[in-house]
């Protein structure tokens, strides 16, 4: 288990350096390079003049050269003022005016243009801001897509069956931002519990529109897709024949399904479950778009906005990071679950 798990772990720093340089490439198209060019400068400044910019904080330097300052095995080279004195490229950073070895193996993940600050100082807030809505989302959608799935499992071809997999299905199919249009109508027009909320909600307090929505609306997405894996699981495992000399032994069908079938039921939704958090990093950037809740998605899409290259890259690094991480989690988890699988 520990050389697959290094194994992983050496594919996964490969995969991030892969995926990085991918995404380096990408926001450091000539197109993104002119708008950052004319975002930082006059509005009417002439070609020269944003070519200059370019020039003197940069830009111009080799491709490869510029990726290995961000990543810190490259120093990074300050920048001249008129009178040719080093300073630092963007004050408002505290970047030093000497050259140096700055980047994200030392923790440096570059300067916002957008916001005028460090990008840690931006990004970590907004991704602990997103934590505490994630974990409040699968707090809720967890316990209830599994307690459907199971009961529906249990009562293969009943009513309650066929009544929970269709509200599952319905859920699943209903995208992010359409529910989260329905519950703002529902709760705002018809009963009335949003009056100032919304308004609010651009600030940085936590609000009944801006954290409960969001959570209802991310949660009832979720939880009709676990449910259905787990309903499909149930079912599989109910028909073993392990459950059916438990039933001829004289065991309550409670117990059977408590003691023998939940445990191996639960494997392949564990799985399902560790995969909804690249998800719920997606999903979020509709969400909190939406309703205004100011965490990871909200400054992602503020930076894609903006041409914000350097906070760009740390969100790209960041979503990279808890793919593999949660992947890696639950091929881990699957093979302590499941005593049949061996890793090699």
């Amino acid at each position: 288990m520990l050389a697959f798990v290094l194994r992983r772990l050496g594919v996964m720093l490969l995969t991030m350096l892969c995926l990085t340089l991918v995404v380096f490439f990408l926001v450091n198209l000539e197109p993104n390079l002119k708008k950052l060019a004319i975002s930082q400068t006059e509005q009417r400044a002439s070609a020269e003049q944003l070519e200059s910019w370019l020039v003197k904080n940069g830009y111009r330097q080799n491709f490869f050269v510029r990726y290995g300052q961000w990543l810190g095995v490259w120093p990074k080279q300050p920048v001249m003022d008129a009178n040719g004195k080093p300073v630092p490229r963007f004050r408002y950073c505290d970047e030093p005016d000497v050259p140096t070895f700055s980047g994200v193996f030392q923790g440096d993940f570059g300067c916002s243009t957008k916001f005028r600050t460090t990008v840690a100082n931006k990004l970590f807030p907004a991704l602990g801001a997103t934590g505490i809505l994630m974990f409040w989302v699968m707090a809720v959608m967890v316990p209830i897509s599994l307690l459907i799935g199971i009961l529906a499992g249990m009562r293969e071809g009943t009513r309650t069956d066929r009544a929970l997999s269709v509200a599952s299905i319905s859920t699943t199919a209903t995208p992010e931002y359409v529910s989260g249009v329905i519950f703002t109508v529902i709760f705002a027009s018809w009963l009335g519990w949003l009056n100032g909320s919304a308004a609010s909600a651009t600030g940085q307090g936590i609000t009944f529109y801006n954290f409960t929505l969001p959570v209802m609306t991310m949660a009832i997405y979720g939880t009709g897709y676990i449910a259905r894996m787990t309903r499909a699981s149930m079912v599989e495992v109910m028909t073993q024949q392990y459950i059916r000399t438990a039933r001829l032994k004289g065991l309550s069908f409670s117990t059977v399904v408590i003691k023998h079938a939940l445990r191996n039921a639960l494997i392949a939704p564990f799985t399902v479950i560790m995969l909804q958090f690249p998800w719920l990093l997606t999903g979020v950037v509709v969400v909190e778009v939406m309703f205004r809740y100011q965490g990871f998605g909200y400054v992602l899409v503020e930076a894609a906005g903006n041409n914000d290259i350097d906070l760009l890259l740390g969100c790209s690094l960041i979503s990279v990071f808890v793919v593999l991480v949660t992947q890696l989690i639950s091929d881990v988890g699957y093979a302590y679950l499941n005593p049949r699988i061996r890793v090699q």
